[in-house]
């Protein structure tokens, strides 16, 4: 158990449910307009657990062997910085992620496609090829596009975009564009969390040369474009329920807004970064439960 306990901790089991919200959503469309299939449903949310766990497992290894982690950072200590994990290990726990997401991608791509469809396999495949290329590159290697300010567009692209359209693309086989507002609702929760994130470590990531988002606008802009984030998506939901209304359980995804507000309300007060920490589950738990909201709102 001690040496699991490590392994866990490295994982972020409370960033899991926030891997799966896009899925959730382009799942729940895709029932909506008679399209379903169970083995995509499971696989598909296995697959985003995996890729997850690589993008935090390649976190934890690329800001360890950077010196990125270390006594400065605010949030909770990494496995490699703290040496419960050794860089070997870790490089090796991430080889046998990526091996599991090439099985998980196949099974996937099988599901939805099977022996045909063979352009739509190939862009899928290469879709997975990007996704873990993006999820190692993150903070590994010298080129590494979250110390250069783009960590937001990569987690809007994949986490909205790709996660919401591409899960409904498995099931269906086609794009409509009823999941567009959808997609960027999520992209920009999901944002919104890494936002969070790197407020919290914006004196750690200026120490060590980590340029962010955060550390680019600096606090108080920051904070300002943690609201942007927040409202856009709050307004696009809106305007999403508005225009594509079908019945009154569209709008359970308004619930959502409560504690959306509250977290902004938060968000405005804090004055010391450690703060925003509690603020990331919350965050993160919220984009969870709206994606549930919003699909389960137009399957009912």
């Amino acid at each position: 158990m001690s040496k699991l306990k490590p392994w866990l901790s490295a994982i972020r089991l409370r960033t899991l449910p926030l891997s799966v919200s896009g899925i959730i959503v382009g799942t729940c469309f895709a029932y909506y307009n008679g399209f379903f299939n169970i083995y995509i449903f499971i696989l598909a949310i296995l697959t985003a657990f995996s890729f997850q766990i690589l993008s935090n497992l390649a976190n934890d290894y690329g800001d360890g062997i950077k010196g990125t982690d270390n006594t400065d950072r605010l949030g909770p200590e990494r496995a490699v910085q703290s040496g419960a994990i050794t860089p070997d290990q870790m490089f090796e726990g991430i080889k046998i992620n990526i091996l599991i997401i090439i099985l998980l991608v196949f099974l996937l791509i099988y599901s939805a496609f099977g022996k045909s469809h063979f352009l739509f396999t190939l862009i899928f495949i290469g879709l997975a090829g990007i996704s873990v290329y993006a999820a190692m590159s993150y903070t590994i290697g010298r080129k590494a596009y979250g110390y250069k300010g783009f960590g937001d567009i990569f987690v809007f692209i994949f986490f909205g975009l790709v996660s919401v359209i591409g899960s409904y693309f498995l099931y269906t086989r086609r794009l409509d564009h009823h999941v567009i507002l959808p997609a960027i609702t999520i992209g920009l929760l999901s944002v919104g969390v890494l936002n969070l994130n790197n407020m919290r470590d914006i004196d750690s990531d200026k120490q060590s040369n980590k340029i962010t988002m955060a550390v680019i606008l600096g606090y108080k802009r920051a904070k300002i474009y943690h609201l942007f984030l927040i409202i856009g998506a709050i307004v696009i939901s809106f305007l999403f329920a508005i225009l594509y209304y079908s019945s009154f359980t569209n709008f359970l995804c308004f619930l959502a807004y409560i504690p959306l507000v509250l977290h902004l309300k938060t968000v405005l007060k804090v004055k010391h970064p450690s703060d925003y920490d509690p603020q990331l589950k919350i965050l993160a738990l919220t984009t969870f439960i709206f994606s549930l909201l919003l699909g389960v709102g137009y399957i009912l």
